[in-house]
């Protein structure tokens, strides 16, 4: 892992270079840290104004999409962070300050009128974002990134935290769920369209850490938020925010208009209990490689995100989609009977450890 103190030196010193100081007047705050190994820390000019810095150590990341992709989505009219300045082989960006302010900051509860309103204009950002964009530049989000996902659940989530056998059931879900979510058109996808990834800046929402996005599902920005970490909503509730995404993605042409609403309400389910399963694993890996123990607090409420997703998935199945529906029922009731007692169990153990 790189030094922090002579990372921050190095920072210290490329901003003073660019900005034509001595590096001892050169005023850094800490500002955040993320799942990587990415850190941000706010610089404040002579004139009061102030730039956010990006240390990103090049061996452990690689900043090059995050540029290509700010730069390009700038260009297209998103709401992003104008970059001010960029040395890729240092690691270190300077980029606009929007504060402190992320959209959960800003929810008052899964029902509130300010929640409620945060999500309708978050809803329409991921409009703008699939009808501005190109995603053929960026990385496929194929059946093999799809599977190498879904299988951090049962290495991580049953094996290495919970020492739990994969149930029979999960390869035919597991492909299920891959072949729905290629059946999807493609957008682009920012892969963790989540509200701790939109600032509120002057009253309006801007996007971040979009490093990772692909070309990929439709559906998967819009789950990645109606399934995310801050709130757990009705399913009459995601209903009918899918209802409206379908119209307006059928008025501009990203859906077919032979996709129907109820067909559209099976791909969101199925792409919403793939993204559940990769977060349960993923949660996992960061407690357990990465020592990052915070993040088993948030399993039970993905958990309830899996079984709303499958049971909207039972829910909606028809037609070609009846398949798996007996593997579906399998593992639901796996996840009653054992997985979440098991869960459950772990977590509460593992508060007393680490409270």
């Amino acid at each position: 892992m790189p030094d922090a103190n002579a990372r921050l030196h190095q920072l210290r010193q490329w901003s003073a270079t660019h900005h034509d100081l001595a590096s001892d007047s050169v005023n850094l705050e800490l500002a955040a840290g993320d799942a990587s190994f990415r850190r941000y820390y706010r610089l404040t000019l002579a004139d009061a104004s102030t730039r956010m810095l990006m240390d990103a150590p090049p061996q452990q990341e690689d900043s090059a999409p995050f540029v290509a992709i700010a730069r390009q989505w700038q260009l297209a009219g998103l709401p992003v962070p104008r970059l001010h300045a960029v040395d890729l082989d240092a690691g270190f960006i300077e980029l606009d300050d929007l504060g402190d302010n992320p959209m959960q900051c800003c929810l008052d509860g899964n029902e509130g009128d300010a929640t409620l309103a945060w999500f309708t204009r978050a809803i329409e950002v991921i409009h703008e974002l699939q009808n501005r964009t190109n995603p053929e530049p960026l990385p496929d989000y194929d059946a093999a990134l799809l599977k190498t996902e879904l299988e951090l659940f049962p290495e991580w989530c049953l094996s290495r935290w919970l020492s739990l056998p994969t149930p029979d059931s999960w390869p035919a879900l597991r492909d299920s769920l891959i072949h729905a979510a290629l059946q999807q058109r493609t957008a682009t996808v920012h892969r963790d369209f989540d509200a701790m990834n939109l600032m509120v800046h002057n009253d309006s929402l801007y996007v971040i850490d979009f490093q990772d996005a692909v070309a990929g599902p439709l559906s998967y920005d819009l789950i990645s938020l109606l399934h995310g970490r801050y709130c757990r909503f009705s399913r009459e509730r995601r209903l009918s925010w899918q209802a409206s995404f379908h119209a307006r993605a059928q008025a501009d042409g990203r859906l077919s208009q032979q996709l129907s609403v109820d067909d559209f309400h099976r791909q969101v389910a199925a792409m919403a209990a793939q993204r559940s399963l990769k977060v349960l694993g993923i949660f996992c890996r960061l407690t357990l490689r990465d020592h990052r123990h915070g993040y088993l607090a948030r399993l039970p409420h993905f958990l309830d995100h899996l079984s709303d997703a499958l049971n909207d998935l039972g829910a909606s199945s028809t037609g070609e989609a009846e398949q798996p529906s007996q593997s579906l029922a399998t593992f639901q009731d796996w996840l009653e009977s054992t997985l979440r007692p098991a869960l459950l169990a772990r977590v509460t153990a593992n508060t007393e450890n680490h409270p």
